[in-house]
């Protein structure tokens, strides 16, 4: 791999595997659906492999996708964010502020007269995003070390926060407006195990990566020998994580059609708002393009697999709730892959800044992004 003297951690040229993301993210949807037909006894085994309310296969998918990320990021680098107040306060407020009531919003107006499907989208809007979003801001070429100062920020937030804000959105918010109301209770315990292994684990990893390669071999070993090994593991995660939610779910898709349609609308039509929005307020602030798409990621993801956990403890597994939990990440995962394209786009339109050549005219890919 010929290297880049100016911005040394992007690579010279994509690899077939990152320049095709959008089609392998199809094929694994696709082989998802298949063994979710062909092989219906299989989801209830991937079903039944689960430790409280983490789903084994899906938490090791997302840790092998997570830890390439995380240690990547130059930790050294990323206490500087803490300093930028203009990225801390509008994060903040995007995650849990207007995020929460877009889809509170959207909920009602989409879904006035499916009050389960409503409560399902109201918690995901709930449940801010810790683990996927790494890997969109990766491939649209974001800040690292801020997405991971903000993706641990959010985290602690969502501990603190999350029961309060659903008990407000469920009941006290829609009586004050005169809507119907939904008794729903949270478990503290499934809010901070989600954090712990969604982020503690590969944060942990992949901060103790850094500092032992870096003491022992040098940064430049570290970033030129070590980090193109292990980048690669950062596709094979995400597309097993997609092959195993769409094996678990998939049934219930193919089942309900209608209904996944009636819950993925408002989801694309949040996905895209709240990702627009970010982008709008980073522009207007002053940032830069690296930190406003950042700004815009960390705001339009979800944690899928909390507001799943929430769904199904709280109102079953057959639910409504937990259907439309489910249709989230079937839903984000195309659409945050497309908004990274719109994020380039808007790189070139709104911050006349061209997409490197390492990465033009796709995004750089996350298996070579090291």
């Amino acid at each position: 791999m010929t290297s880049l003297p100016p911005v040394p951690s992007r690579p010279a040229r994509l690899g077939t595997a990152d320049r095709f993301l959008p089609v392998w993210i199809l094929a694994a949807m696709g082989l998802g659906l298949f063994l979710a037909v062909a092989a219906p006894g299989l989801g209830e085994a991937l079903h039944a492999f689960s430790i409280g309310s983490i789903s084994v296969p899906i938490a090791i998918g997302l840790l092998v996708m997570m830890y390439p990320v995380l240690a990547k990021v130059r930790y050294s680098d990323a206490r500087a964010v803490a300093g930028d107040k203009r990225l801390l306060v509008s994060s903040l407020v995007l995650n849990w502020v207007v995020g929460p009531a877009l889809m509170f919003a959207l909920a009602w107006i989409f879904l006035p007269d499916l009050p389960e499907y409503r409560t399902g989208l109201i918690i995901i809007g709930l449940a801010r995003c810790i683990a996927m979003v790494l890997i969109w801001n990766d491939l649209a070429c974001g800040d690292r070390e801020a997405a991971a100062f903000l993706v641990a920020l959010n985290s602690v937030f969502q501990v603190i926060a999350f029961a309060a804000l659903g008990w407000f959105y469920l009941q006290i918010l829609p009586a004050w407006l005169g809507l119907s109301t939904t008794s729903a209770e949270f478990s503290f315990w499934a809010i901070t195990a989600s954090v712990l292994v969604f982020l503690g684990i590969p944060l942990l990893a992949g901060y103790l990566s850094r500092r032992i390669g870096e003491a022992t071999r040098g940064r430049d070993w570290y970033e030129s020998r070590f980090l193109p090994k292990v980048g690669p593991f950062a596709l094979y995660g995400l597309l097993f994580t997609i092959v195993m939610l769409f094996t678990l779910q998939g049934q219930q898709v193919i089942d309900r059609p209608w209904d996944v349609a009636r819950i993925a609308l408002p989801l694309l039509v949040y996905f895209l708002v709240i990702f627009l929005v970010g982008f709008v307020v980073g522009k207007l602030i002053g940032m830069s393009y690296e930190r406003t798409a950042t700004l815009a990621f960390t705001a339009a993801g979800n944690n899928f697999e909390l507001a799943i956990a929430v769904a199904i403890g709280t109102f079953g597994a057959t639910s409504g709730q937990a259907l439309a939990g489910i249709v989230g990440p079937l839903i984000e995962v195309p659409a945050l892959v497309a908004l990274v394209y719109v994020a380039l786009w808007l790189r070139r339109k709104l911050f006349h800044s061209p997409t490197p050549p390492a990465s033009a005219p796709t995004p750089v890919g996350v298996a070579e992004r090291v």
